[in-house]
């Protein structure tokens, strides 16, 4: 059996929104706050911190809602999965909501957001998008 770390930091974070979270909090890696990173830079989440943990390190990702306690993110998707990896040029990197949503892409540049990458003119790997 495969695991998907980053299917499950999108999920944990899909769980605590409708479970009504303040904060989830995952096992950490780079690749994660990295994601965390790109995710409070766009305004999805109220932010994320990396802290030490009896083993390893540990993600908190606090987690966004509007006044009437409605989440921001309406909606995450992973896209490239371990069994079928989906690379795309610069010029294919979609438009996630018509431009409203975001698509995450890791590049040879690091992960950064499907904007971004397309004024960079790099493309990579489509890891998921938000919406």
């Amino acid at each position: 059996m495969q695991t998907d770390p980053i299917a499950d930091f999108l999920t944990r974070i899909r769980n605590g929104l409708r479970a009504d979270h303040d904060e989830v909090a995952m096992p950490a890696s780079t690749f994660k706050a990295e994601l965390a990173r790109i995710l409070a830079e766009q305004g999805y989440i109220d932010g994320y911190e990396v802290e030490a943990a009896r083993v390893g390190r540990t993600l908190r990702v606090k987690l966004k809602y509007t006044e009437d306690r409605k989440p921001v993110i309406l909606g995450l998707e992973r896209l490239s999965k371990p069994g079928r990896r989906q690379y795309v040029d610069a010029t294919e990197i979609p438009k996630i909501q018509g431009g409203m949503g975001t698509a995450i892409v890791s590049t040879s540049k690091g992960v950064m957001t499907g904007h971004d990458a397309r004024r960079e003119g790099v493309g990579g790997e489509l890891v998921a998008r938000v919406w």
